[in-house]
């Protein structure tokens, strides 16, 4: 399964969600992938606890060689790395892949990397794409590339408005570029249950027959710590709450 987490607005959790989904993935024994397309890099830091320096390892690499004539193409396993975390590797990102953009959009390579993740198919059981907060190129050709669509919601008003024109954006692609993506649904996150506004929020998403999926993901200072110490909820604290919304969310999507 291939599976992109999206969402145009910025700091509504995408690389927290990305890097704990693919986390419990590989501590249930499946074999995981994360493709960081971010130059933030805040999935690559979450998993590695530090930036990566070597920009002809990862996804800079690997679309770096898509705009070169070489003898010897790299297999896109080349550039994934080991995690320190049994059953994940990731695809690191890097702050080159902005100076990339350009010249990979003016020269459509958007292809590429669905042609690349589908190669590396039969080596992944889950492969998640963390993406930025923009329909760029990237976010473009990890939402091609991926089967399911996830889209992280902060219980804000000004996300809510965002969510239209989002899903008008995925719709737009599955149109015209891919046909099989499936909106998984929304996933709520930093929800406070004792707060007016976000339960009202969330209500008018479903009324409005939106997917939003369960369970909600819990508003924790837990997460910040884990951001800190580079390790996903599910190996800094098992038993947390929130640790347990991430297992339940990720067991549901199957």
């Amino acid at each position: 399964m291939r599976r992109v987490v999206f969402n145009q607005k910025g700091g509504v959790g995408k690389s927290t969600i990305t890097s704990n989904l693919a986390a419990i993935s590989a501590s249930q024994g499946l074999s995981t992938l994360l493709v960081d397309l971010d130059a933030q890099g805040n999935s690559t830091r979450y998993l590695l606890g530090r930036d990566l320096t070597d920009d002809e390892t990862g996804a800079a690499g690997f679309f770096d060689q898509t705009l070169r004539f070489t003898v010897h193409v790299k297999s896109a396993a080349e550039f994934t790395i080991a995690t320190p975390f049994e059953n994940l590797r990731l695809m690191p990102s890097s702050p080159l892949l902005d100076e990339l953009h350009g010249k990979l959009e003016s020269r459509y390579k958007i292809y590429k990397l669905r042609d690349a993740l589908a190669d590396l198919a039969d080596q992944y059981d889950h492969i998640y794409i963390d993406t930025p907060p923009a329909l760029n190129f990237y976010t473009r050709s990890a939402l091609i590339a991926a089967q399911g669509c996830l889209i992280p919601f902060d219980c804000d008003d000004f996300s809510r408005r965002a969510l239209y024109t989002l899903l008008a954006n995925v719709a737009e692609i599955q149109a015209d570029h891919n046909r099989d993506l499936q909106v998984e649904g929304i996933v709520v996150n930093q929800f406070q249950p004792r707060a007016n506004l976000p339960a009202k929020l969330v209500a008018e998403l479903i009324a409005e027959g939106l997917p939003v999926l369960q369970p909600y993901l819990s508003s924790s200072v837990k997460i910040k710590e884990s951001h800190e110490r580079a390790l996903p909820m599910i190996h800094l604290d098992p038993r947390h709450k929130l640790t347990q919304e991430f297992v339940a969310l990720h067991d549901a999507l199957g």
